[in-house]
């Protein structure tokens, strides 16, 4: 009887790193090669357009990834499609209490 509880306990571990470590992965901007992608001066010049102020720009996976402040002063995250330049997923940071 331990032995299956003990399994149990062991799967629903497994489970909840696998889904904890989904949260913390960058999402799939492109199946695209770099050598079609946006320089990154580009991108830079795209993000400003639409309103970001990039402190930190990085590649993450197929994105093209900015940590700094959306138009209304927000801290954000956001990636971008290196391709089209267009934002797949934005998180912003909500002030602390």
């Amino acid at each position: 009887m331990h032995g299956s509880k003990l399994i149990a306990c062991a799967g629903s571990i497994a489970a909840a790193l696998l889904c904890s470590t989904a949260a913390w992965a960058s999402p799939d901007c492109t199946a695209e090669p770099q050598d079609q992608w946006l320089s990154e001066e580009a991108m830079k010049a795209k993000a400003t357009e639409l309103g970001y102020k990039a402190e930190v720009f990085k590649v993450e996976g197929s994105c093209y990834e900015i940590y700094g402040y959306n138009k209304d002063g927000k801290q954000v995250e956001v990636y971008f499609n290196p391709v089209s330049g267009a934002v797949v997923e934005e998180d912003v940071e909500e002030p602390k209490n």
